[in-house]
């Protein structure tokens, strides 16, 4: 006869494996239970139509945009090799089409999308078989050679707006061509959508704003870099002298760290508190290495506008419902509100 099972030798064996199990959990999986537990999506209301909104000309924008790097298939994915091919296989176009519903059930009404034939086909179909109504800000690529293709495509294809990719905006600063991006800003304001700049280096803005460049929008990245595999932060150097690739000293390691687009967080901060453009900020949550609840709040608190950010389809309510919590609380922003 096999041994007598009660409730307290039931509990007992219960939390001895438990403890067990716990022991044996990397060093990851023990992080992500130490994290607080977002509001479950079953238990609390889709946020509707009551995400805040802000303008950037005449365009209404909700405070979250969805980021479109997941569903094209690309993320900083440090050095998993398979996660490209996971997602590409993960985000076939009916999920797309999911993620898209659920951000606009969810009161998020913009989403920032590459400009290339698979997006073009995936936004037309939504937009047209699916009733879909998401907005479309692309990215697009200029270069010394060609500003317009990029550009007139995207306008050509319904996007609301287009703004320079950061890398392009790093490089072009860096080379000393900043006014390529003035041409590009005009061109895209001539055919009647917002135009921004993107930039992931504090110099981009820097160098636009001493050239009497102005566009309707940066983006420019932001997060605290607290998260381990950012590497330490580094001490101030008074010494240090600007170079053409660094206007401004980092606060980490650049390049072969992992925090590799947002290195100079706090210096951001200070300057674009002076900025009277509006601001969307990116790479919020470090690739996923920062709790929305902490990345949204910094970026926030610290003077963005706009947040972008890439999303799985069973994250947007949660994302919508937390960005609406933080929003509708006690800030204390010391930027105002530029949108």
């Amino acid at each position: 006869m096999g041994k007598k099972v009660n409730r307290r030798n039931f509990i007992k064996n219960s939390i001895a494996l438990s403890t067990a199990a716990t022991l044996g959990l990397s060093f990851e999986e023990k992080a992500l239970l130490a994290k607080p537990a977002q509001n479950a999506p079953d238990s609390t209301p889709a946020a509707g139509k009551i995400l805040p909104t802000g303008k950037i000309s005449d365009v209404e924008i909700t405070r979250v945009i969805c980021g479109g790097n997941l569903t094209s298939g690309f993320a900083h994915s440090r050095d998993l090799i398979y996660v490209s091919s996971l997602l590409k296989n993960y985000f076939t176009d009916e999920k797309i089409f999911e993620t898209w519903h659920l951000c606009e059930e969810n009161g998020i009404n913009t989403a920032i999308l590459r400009l290339d034939d698979q997006v073009i086909r995936l936004i037309t179909k939504y937009w047209h078989e699916r009733n879909g109504d998401i907005q479309w800000l692309a990215q697009v690529k200029i270069t010394e050679e060609d500003i317009k293709s990029d550009i007139l495509r995207a306008i050509d294809n319904g996007a609301i707006g287009a703004f320079v990719h950061g890398g392009v905006s790093d490089s072009m600063v860096t080379t000393g061509k900043v006014e390529l991006l003035g041409e590009a800003l005009e061109l895209i304001r001539e055919n009647g959508v917002i135009a921004g700049l993107g930039g992931h280096l504090l110099k981009v803005p820097m160098a636009c704003e001493e050239a009497g460049i102005k566009p309707d929008f940066y983006m420019k990245t932001l997060n605290s870099g607290n998260y381990w595999t950012a590497g330490p932060k580094l001490p101030r150097d008074p010494d240090w002298e600007p170079t053409a690739e660094y206007k401004v000293q980092p606060e980490y390691t650049p390049g072969d760290q992992d925090n590799i687009w947002s290195i100079t967080p706090q210096q951001t901060i200070e300057y674009m508190k002076n900025i009277k453009v509006p601001w969307i900020a990116y790479k919020v949550l470090g690739a996923g290495a920062i709790h929305p609840k902490d990345g949204f709040e910094y970026a926030f608190v610290n003077g963005a506008d706009f947040i972008c950010v890439g999303m799985f389809d069973f994250q947007v309510k949660e994302d919508a419902i937390l960005a609406q919590n933080i929003l509708s609380g006690d800030l204390k922003r010391q930027r105002p509100w530029m949108a």
